[in-house]
């Protein structure tokens, strides 16, 4: 149901894309990603703007994550009844709003998300409660970790039942530590050692929002993140230039 939810709790790694409602979903969802991450937060583009996307990767590999704007329950909720399989929350700083991300997410009674009806791309169930069920167990809820207050908050945050991926969004962690874009300061990857530190203790999963210039993804993979996602346009570019010389 939630292969990328199946791959972290084996210990491997996930990796996924941003994209937008003009990118070629259907085939960055077979293309080999995980997951496709669409942003609603800093894209100008509404929720409810992504069902064609989302529909489009209907029985296709990669699942959809969905970040949200705001950490609210009608935002999460839109996500979720178009399909959405992970939700990303910005700015989640104590443990009251990590639990409440959590409630918003899920169905009664591990939380109050409104029931719209079964999305088939959950499995088939014998009965409502059943679909309900394995939706609250396989659904990905991924705070970010964007703040002081929340770096002072590690450890209540991860310790929140239901959290899968902590997510690192790095530009914003760096300028609320007093370092803005200094992606190789000392002390900025000391807060990245903290978070991998916390995320282990509690059995979730350290994520990066994007690999950050001046460090390597060997570096992070060292450190215990295990969430990426990563720029696809270069990827696919080298792929058709391989292909071109193979012909010409």
């Amino acid at each position: 149901m939630n292969h990328v939810k199946d791959k972290l709790k084996s210990g491997e790694t996930a990796i996924g894309t941003t994209v937008s409602i003009d990118s070629e979903v259907r085939f960055l969802a077979n293309s080999g990603f995980d997951f496709l991450l669409f942003d609603t937060q800093h894209a100008p583009v509404e929720i409810k703007e992504l069902r064609a996307a989302l529909s489009a990767m209907r029985k296709r590999t990669a699942i959809p994550i969905v970040r949200v704007g705001d950490n609210r329950p009608d935002q999460i909720c839109y996500a979720l009844d178009l399909g959405a399989k992970g939700i990303i929350v910005p700015m989640v700083n104590t443990q009251q709003e990590a639990t409440d991300m959590v409630s918003f997410c899920k169905y009664p009674f591990d939380g109050i998300r409104s029931s719209a009806g079964v999305l088939g791309e959950w499995g088939e169930f014998d009965s409502y409660r059943e679909y309900m069920d394995a939706v609250n167990e396989q659904l990905l809820i991924i705070p970010m970790i964007e703040t002081v207050e929340a770096m002072d908050n590690l450890e209540d945050i991860v310790g929140v039942a239901g959290v899968d991926v902590l997510l690192v969004g790095p530009s914003d962690l760096s300028i609320n530590l007093g370092m803005p874009l200094d992606y190789t300061n000392p002390k900025y990857h000391q807060a990245l050692d903290a978070i991998a530190a916390a995320c282990k203790k509690a059995g979730v999963v350290p994520g990066m929002y994007f690999v950050p210039p001046g460090i390597e993804t060997s570096e992070l993979l060292q450190k215990g993140f295990r969430f990426f996602t990563m720029p696809w346009a270069g990827w696919a570019k080298q792929g058709i230039e391989n292909g071109l010389a193979s012909v010409r």
